[in-house]
């Protein structure tokens, strides 16, 4: 058995043909591995594909290519501590067989059938060696920057990493220590958003383990009053959750105020109109399936670990698909608001910039794209539209000029390519950008304003903005962030925002601004909610991980490979 294990693995020969390696040959059998293996580096052992070799060399030279994860007598106990370590790495929604996990527990577990041999063989131990290395510092870049670079599949993705790591010098000092897991803890994102999801997802997969959650069947909808079988798939469904405690106290099979609520609860948890009538939406987002939602919390925590480790004392967190935002203070939220994003065809992008002033009763500097595509075939329309709408058209594409009279315009033989026209609307009751927008100077021209479409806030769905995020409270917003300025109590910013003028205000301290996309997290409670993928994005990063190969993210130095 033993000699079978070993010719599998092509780790060493039969027990009593080997003779103790000296140091300086398994030193000399490493340095023509890494030598041998060209530029750019690519080394393969025992089958498998080092995914780190361009850093490697730098870790063993600075070793003098001494081994890290063996001696004489075998391996240390620090090897079976990073294996320990990558089992649990389904915690953090990572692949453990992505860093070589079954191949290092069949070395391991070769290297305990020869324990009657007079020592591993040289090949052996620089095997174990580099996949010990190789496991370590491409976990370590994927818990600090996550596994894919996210523009390299999503141009409209912006992130700032985190600060580059020595991932050789943390690989040294966790062998000096002993200890290996302490060095992966020390790179989880610190943000309580993370911890929480990750409790998520662990209490989702024993929703998996325990046979996931009873479908509910197809149907009319089902409300308040209504009796059947149906009834009673929604309730167990619901008790899977902690939607709906369990009740003796009716028969399961009527829908009950008690069940309404459960409805409602979940609902709002999902972002659907919370009726607490169980209609086509409710019914679809029952009957996800638990490893979709197991997926997409994964996915998530992959986003959390894009974001920079610090997202500033204060700071402001805009969630895409939430629809939400929250003024962050430490680990409180001291002010939320709904808030309305881009259309699906004009996305919001993902980004982070520093707020630094805001602009009372603002003129709208009409993009030229929504110039082109919405206002010239609006006037084409209606020649009065501009009247209507208080939008002044100017020549040129910059400075201060008269407004020309839209009458002394051919609008029929305008085309959307090069048009030569600016356009901005007055401040006033009918402006885009109502009575106030906050300003983050950012490539992409987003800022946060104010809006007299006020209605649009009731919808559950909001994509509705041309890709500026529009403010259900933004007054409010106004007076938080003008809180002991001198003259700027509520009235004097509700005047500033009446005023018909603009009026710019430069913040005392620059806050910093996070547009997120997230699908999946844990309130402060722990509980779960779930989002609609409203521009494809999960999509389009669960194929990214799925097709990838389990390189080093970028963003750590030594660990850089694309």
């Amino acid at each position: 058995m033993r000699l079978g294990l070993l010719v599998l693995l092509g780790v060493g020969s039969v027990a009593g043909s080997v003779s103790p390696a000296t140091a300086d040959e398994v030193q000399e059998l490493l340095r023509n591995r890494i030598e041998a293996a060209g530029a750019p580096p690519r080394i393969v052992v025992a089958g498998e594909l080092i995914h780190c070799s361009t850093v490697l060399p730098r870790f063993y030279e600075r070793r003098l290519f001494r081994l890290a994860w063996s001696d004489v007598r075998g391996p240390l106990p620090q090897a079976s501590g990073l294996v320990t370590a990558l089992r649990v790495a389904t915690r953090e929604g990572l692949d453990p067989a992505a860093y070589h996990l079954d191949r290092l527990e069949a070395l391991l577990a070769g290297r305990s059938e020869e324990r009657l041999t007079p020592g591993p063989s040289p090949s052996f131990r620089v095997d174990l060696d580099l996949l010990l290395s190789d496991a370590f510092l491409l976990h370590a870049s994927h818990l600090l920057s996550g596994r894919v670079e996210p523009t390299t599949f999503d141009p409209q993705w912006h992130v700032e990493r985190s600060p580059d790591v020595d991932f050789v010098e943390l690989l040294e000092q966790a062998l000096r220590s002993g200890v290996v897991g302490p060095a992966f803890e020390g790179l989880l994102p610190a943000h309580p958003g993370y911890g929480r999801l990750r409790e998520l997802l662990a209490r989702y997969r024993r929703i998996e383990r325990d046979g996931s959650w009873p479908h509910v069947a197809d149907g009319e909808k089902l409300q308040r009053g209504d009796q059947g079988p149906r009834v009673e798939q929604t309730r167990r469904r619901l008790e899977v959750t902690g939607d709906l405690g369990p009740s003796r106290q009716i028969p399961p099979d009527i829908f009950d105020a008690t069940l309404e609520d459960a409805v409602t609860r979940f609902q709002q948890r999902h972002g659907l109109e919370a009726d607490g009538v169980v209609g086509r939406e409710t019914l679809a987002a029952l009957n996800v399936p638990i490893s979709e939602r197991v997926r997409q919390i994964e996915l998530n925590l992959e986003r959390w670990r894009w974001l920079p480790r610090e997202l500033g004392r204060r700071h402001i967190v805009v969630n895409i698909p939430g629809f939400e935002l929250e003024v962050v203070e430490g680990d409180d939220v001291v002010l939320e608001m709904r808030v309305v994003v881009g259309k699906p065809y004009r996305r919001t992008p993902v980004f982070s910039a520093e707020m630094s002033y805001l602009v009372f009763s603002p003129y709208w500097h009409v993009p030229p794209s929504i110039a082109a595509n919405d206002i010239v075939p609006a006037v084409r329309k209606d020649p009065q539209y501009l009247a209507q709408k208080g939008i002044q058209v100017f020549l040129g594409s910059g400075g201060e000029t008269d407004a020309l009279d839209p009458a002394s315009i051919d609008w029929a033989e305008l085309s959307g390519q090069n048009l030569p026209y600016r356009f901005r609307q007055l401040p006033g009751p009918q402006n885009a950008l109502g009575g106030v927008k906050f300003m983050f100077p950012n490539p992409y021209s987003v800022y946060l304003h104010d809006t007299p479409s006020r209605e649009l806030f009731q919808r559950p769905d909001r994509t509705f903005s041309s890709g500026c995020i529009r403010l259900q409270r933004p007054l409010e917003l106004a007076e938080y962030l003008l809180r002991g300025a001198p003259d700027w109590d509520a009235e004097s910013i509700r005047a500033a925002a009446r005023a018909g003028h603009e009026r710019t205000v430069r913040l005392a301290e620059r806050i910093p601004v996070h547009l997120q996309y997230w699908t999946a997290w844990a309130d402060r409670s722990g509980g779960a909610h779930f989002r609609r993928d409203v521009y494809g994005r999960d999509r389009l990063l669960d194929a990214a991980l799925r097709e990838t190969a389990p390189t080093p993210a970028p963003g750590a130095s030594g660990v850089r490979t694309r």
